[in-house]
């Protein structure tokens, strides 16, 4: 048993379950060589307690709460193993990593939007994911264009991450049990980026879009200002979220061309 106690206001759940906690771990691939393994959030140390038996380069615990981090220190004992205390949100991926990194953990639910944000920061090093999250939010991640459920998040990961929803998990193998259900999804970077375009222009037009996302892109974009011209192309008769990855791409490569 753990004598750590699960906080509020760092969106504590313990898992519990040992078997759930292998499942997740094993559905990590085989790392490539020289790879570094992040786990965020290890709380009690139930998936490093399967991850430590991965041949990874190093492996390395990422956790803001004390009582945990004493907890891990007291337990694990692993050459290639290093606790970072701090914030994932602020951490330096490059400083702790040269190489390759994929990333595990059960997030904190109330910041996992944060989390997911902040990989794509680094995904040039990050070239996988695995993780337990709120349905919901899986749901939205994972989601095909045409779902009421596609949205920001959706179509930023999916540019660079095929994203594949591998399992739910019920509240009860959690201490305390949340009050939703969770589930596990792996991100898998992509050979390829979907977008050959302006990033910071692309994220600006899928933001304004879903922000808007009952209007059509034509009234939506407004705030953009675009010339009266380019919004007569037939995208411009859609909603955010009846729109691909590619089609997103399409509409900020017109908006370059017009913007030149």
């Amino acid at each position: 048993m753990s004598f750590v106690r699960p906080k509020k206001f760092l969106g504590q759940h313990f898992l519990n379950d040992r078997n759930i906690a292998q499942k997740i771990v094993d559905t990590l691939s085989p790392p490539h060589e020289n790879e570094t393994i992040i786990e965020i959030g290890p709380g009690t140390g139930v998936l490093t307690e399967y991850i430590v038996q991965k041949p990874y380069n190093k492996i390395i615990l990422v956790e803001i709460d004390r009582e945990s981090i004493d907890y891990l220190k007291t337990h694990f004992n692993h050459e290639k193993l290093t606790i970072i205390e701090g914030d994932f949100l602020k951490t330096d991926l490059k400083g702790l990593a040269s190489g390759e990194v994929s990333i595990i953990g059960n997030l904190p639910y109330n910041i996992s939007s944060q989390i997911f944000f902040r990989i794509l920061e680094f995904r040039d090093q990050i070239r996988e994911v695995v993780c337990m999250i709120q349905r919901e939010v899986a749901d939205r991640i994972c989601a095909i264009h045409g779902n009421k459920t596609y949205g920001i998040l959706t179509v930023l990961l999916g540019a660079h991450y095929e994203a594949k929803k591998l399992f739910k998990v019920p509240p009860g193998v959690f201490s305390p049990p949340p009050k939703v259900e969770s589930a596990v999804i792996k991100l898998t970077r992509r050979g390829k980026s979907l977008i050959d375009c302006d990033e910071k222009l692309f994220k600006k037009i899928v933001k304004q879009a879903f922000q808007m996302r009952r209007k059509t892109l034509r009234n939506a974009l407004k705030p953009i200002f675009l010339p009266i011209g380019l919004t007569q192309d037939a995208l411009f008769d859609k909603r955010a979220e009846q729109l691909s990855i590619e089609d997103f791409n399409h509409l900020t490569k017109l908006v370059q061309h017009w913007k030149k």
